[in-house]
């Protein structure tokens, strides 16, 4: 399947990075996708393991003194 890439601009840069680095233009896309790829999946893994780290918070259970730990008498005083 053939793929047509209609901006100037994206296609300069593809033969700038073939010509620099030697490779052919579709080598210089691949790579790209790859290291796209690669990446994406690491941010998915990172999200994943957040979410995970926001799910054992959410679990701890809300406390009335947690900005506060101390109560306070109506003085202003700790008790």
């Amino acid at each position: 399947m053939a793929l047509q890439i209609a901006n100037p601009v994206v296609v300069s840069k593809v033969e700038r990075l073939a010509k620099s680095t030697g490779l052919s233009k579709t080598a210089v896309v691949d790579r790209a996708l790859d290291l796209m790829l690669t990446q994406t999946a690491s941010d998915t893994r990172s999200v994943g393991r957040l979410s995970a780290l926001l799910a054992q918070l959410d679990r701890i259970p809300d406390r009335p003194d947690a900005s506060d730990p101390l109560a306070w008498d109506e003085r202003g005083l700790p008790k």
